[in-house]
């Protein structure tokens, strides 16, 4: 989740700034391509659910940034065109997972959601907003071009999640705690 807020800090605060530098973009046909992203994601949140019942919730986190990865690594060389298409594939593939990723966590921590939601979605904004001054900062040192094409490597940080447990081990832990936490009482 943290990767993918940096991820999308970068993308919404610095591409179309990068569209207006590179391509001539006017700041108003250049926010449309950030438009055409986010609404990718919403539609990517709303199949992320349904997908992770059929297929099993560590797959749509693994799908969601195996599937985001060549996309992103194309992104800083695409035209216009290509760019739209890229842009809503990613956002449709790398935000398939967020609401995924805190029923995931919550099963981790049984009993304790209010935590866990709130941990995951202050945590993962927060560090996106620092992830997003940082990129800042190094685009005012370096260029935008720089920092475009160093978030195109930012989803390969969520490779990390081959570590996860799998749905059936993840379900194992969760029937064992709520034995423990019946037996107790």
């Amino acid at each position: 989740m943290t990767t993918k807020m940096c991820y999308l800090s970068g993308m919404t605060s610095f591409y179309p700034f990068y569209l207006m530098e590179h391509r001539g973009l006017t700041i108003d046909k250049a926010q449309l391509y950030i438009f055409v992203f986010l609404v990718a994601g919403a539609i990517g949140t709303f199949m992320g659910g349904p997908l992770a019942d059929f297929w099993g919730r560590r797959n749509v986190i693994w799908f969601s940034i195996i599937g985001a990865l060549p996309f992103a690594f194309l992104l800083p060389y695409a035209n216009l065109f290509w760019s739209a298409v890229l842009l809503f594939v990613i956002g449709i593939t790398i935000i398939a997972s967020s609401s995924v990723v805190v029923v995931y966590a919550q099963e981790l921590v049984p009993g304790k959601i209010g935590t866990v939601s709130g941990l995951f979605f202050g945590l993962s904004f927060g560090i996106g907003g620092l992830a997003a001054a940082a990129l800042g900062a190094l685009a005012d040192w370096t260029s935008l071009g720089l920092v475009i094409h160093l978030c195109a490597f930012l989803p390969l940080l969520g490779l990390l999640t081959i570590f996860l447990p799998s749905d059936r081990k993840l379900r194992e832990w969760a029937n064992q705690a709520e034995l423990e936490s019946s037996g107790a009482k």
